[in-house]
């Protein structure tokens, strides 16, 4: 009996061992496509705009042109969302472009780190012109470049919540080609005398392609993946 115990008590050892191999390698290629799909592209300028100045079809509609590009660059497998704020119109409430875009972390279409979260994307992260990348990986231009394009639409102050009422700084919520203005961020950091940040310089002139285009814009907008 007590060889038949012994034999028992080792076959048992040995599958206990051969499971707990087993896990160790289930968890060690689990983790490892964790961290693959973590520090896949969660970020990107648009490499077109709309193409109707200001109107961007709400919010829903700049979250689409998101997905569609992240889709077309082979990212369609996460959720896209504009980082774009909109404001207070009656009972509606504004919209803060930080609380859009998830939770982070956000990689570039190279797989350089953007920011770990939305505090450390507003310290103010890493978006310059040499990481702010489109989702095909190149670069967008910026100032001194042919055309310039380094405007790119927020609506959003510089901690990333929404303007107040009244002022309009959004074009209308994103739905205006003619009244209204937009507030613009450099995504290069360079090009006005007094702010320069990815997210917040200054105001277009209008809600048209050609207010949006004048200075130094194309209707480019940031996309975040948010899951």
């Amino acid at each position: 009996m007590n060889k038949i115990a012994n034999k028992t008590a080792c076959l048992a050892a040995v599958v206990s061992l051969t499971m707990l191999s087993g896990g160790t390698a289930i968890g060690q290629a689990a983790g490892g496509a964790a961290q693959a799909a973590n520090t896949a592209m969660g970020f990107f300028i648009t490499s077109v705009g709309k193409g109707d100045g200001g109107n961007l079809g709400g919010l829903a509609g700049a979250d689409a042109h998101c997905q569609q590009l992240a889709t077309a660059a082979g990212h369609g497998n996460r959720a896209w969302a504009a980082y774009l704020s909109t404001q207070a119109v009656g009972n509606t409430a504004a919209v803060n472009a930080k609380d859009r875009i998830g939770t982070g972390p956000w990689y570039n279409q190279k797989g350089v780190l953007i920011a770990a979260n939305v505090n450390t994307l507003h310290a103010p992260g890493n978006i310059t012109k040499a990481t702010a990348l489109n989702e095909k990986g190149d670069l967008v231009n910026g100032r001194g470049d042919t055309p310039n394009t380094h405007d790119i639409l927020t609506g959003t102050q510089l901690d990333g919540t929404a303007f107040a009422a009244g002022t309009d700084r959004t074009c209308n919520n994103w739905t205006s080609n003619t009244t209204g203005g937009a507030m613009m961020g450099h995504h290069d950091l360079q090009g006005n005398n007094t702010a320069n940040y990815w997210n917040f310089s200054h105001a277009s002139n209008g809600c048209t392609q050609q207010n949006v285009m004048q200075g130094g814009g194309a209707g480019l907008f940031y996309c975040f993946a948010r899951q």
